[in-house]
């Protein structure tokens, strides 16, 4: 079976040709999917963002935003597109009102994402006008979900010391707090924010996730790790400001993220994506194979085929390989399909 996951990523990233860009139409009803994840990608080379609005509706027309696990790209862009024009942001989160009250978590979301100094502020102005997001305003507002400084990487088991504190102050632990080896989205997360700006902060964001490609003992953090590695390569490929950027980075990075960026550099510089791709996924079916090293408690089976077309599904979306890409952001059709594929074998 697991022969059968490497074979069907291989066979869609293989038929996929990255498309030239294209501007965004001004008639909203006439806007493809996959014209406007080329518009994002190709965003930050001439910025535009009077029309995120107008390809946010579009997306919700498209019903992009039903899956908040297949909507990180968007979020990240529009997050992205936020912050970098503080002067402009009541105006364009303003504009972004008109979505579907449905699909206003978005908004929410990307407000808390934006890293605008007064973001709370924003949001706050911005409630009023989206009542039903109320209980999510609030827990951004308390701290009760993380911004993205604010994410751990991982869940921790609570220390003596973290116990007789939240004894003393009554403050329960958070056991839905999301986490980066929990919440493979916010990786797209962070290309999208990319692809609004640029801006080195949000690849940097990706570095301490690099040794989990080392992972032998969490699933979660193989895929995870597996999937900064490989977008990593495949968008530094294409982007010689983003190679140069991670040669500029590595000199700062402790001693174990560092060695996988070294790989990152010299993978991208030799044209090796495929190579990369086939050793992740190697990785991710020996741990299914073998079971975690040291716990042995490993899962389900359609877990591992999950992550598996997870990073698939995630590097070609980030990476602009719209045709292989949206069918899986836009509502996961196609890791349905193969689960159930997959799970019906002997």
């Amino acid at each position: 079976m697991g022969r059968v996951i490497a074979k069907l990523i291989s066979m869609f990233i293989l038929i996929v040709a990255v498309t030239p860009t294209a501007a965004l139409p001004n008639n909203g009803g006439s806007i493809t999917a996959d014209a406007i994840m080329r518009w994002m990608t190709n965003y930050r080379v001439k910025p535009d963002p009077a029309r995120m609005a107008l390809a946010a509706r579009a997306l919700a027309q498209m019903g992009a935003f039903k899956d908040t696990e297949n909507s990180g790209v968007y979020v990240g862009f529009i997050a992205g597109v936020i912050g970098a024009n503080p002067a402009r942001a009541d105006d364009l989160v303003g504009k972004l009102l008109t979505m579907p009250v449905a699909d206003q978590w978005v908004i929410v979301r990307a407000i808390a994402y934006s890293g605008l100094p007064d973001w709370k502020g924003l949001l706050r102005k911005s409630a009023e006008r989206m009542p039903t997001r109320k209980v999510m305003i609030e827990k951004y507002l308390s701290g009760e979900l993380p911004t993205l400084d604010e994410m751990p990487l991982e869940k921790r088991d609570p220390t003596l010391w973290d116990k007789v504190r939240d004894h003393f102050t009554g403050k329960a632990p958070n056991p839905h707090l999301m986490t980066f080896d929990q919440s493979p989205e916010m990786l797209d997360t962070l290309w999208g924010i990319y692809f609004a700006t640029g801006n080195e902060r949000a690849i940097s964001w990706m570095f301490p996730l690099l040794p989990w490609s080392k992972e032998r003992d969490s699933v979660d953090k193989l895929t995870v790790g597996s999937m900064a590695k490989y977008t990593l390569v495949s968008n530094a490929v294409r982007d010689p400001e983003l190679l140069a950027m991670l040669n500029r980075a590595r000199a700062e990075q402790p001693k174990e993220v560092a060695a996988v960026l070294k790989e990152v550099i010299e993978a991208a510089e030799t044209m090796e994506t495929t190579r990369v791709r086939k050793e992740a996924l190697g990785a991710i079916e020996d741990l299914k194979r073998k079971g975690p090293q040291s716990k042995r408690d490993f899962t389900t089976w359609g877990q591992v085929g999950q992550g598996a077309l997870a990073l698939g599904c995630i590097a070609a979306a980030a990476t602009g390989q719209v045709q292989f890409g949206l069918p899986c952001v836009l509502g996961g059709a196609a890791s349905t399909a193969a689960l159930n594929y997959w799970n019906g074998q002997p």
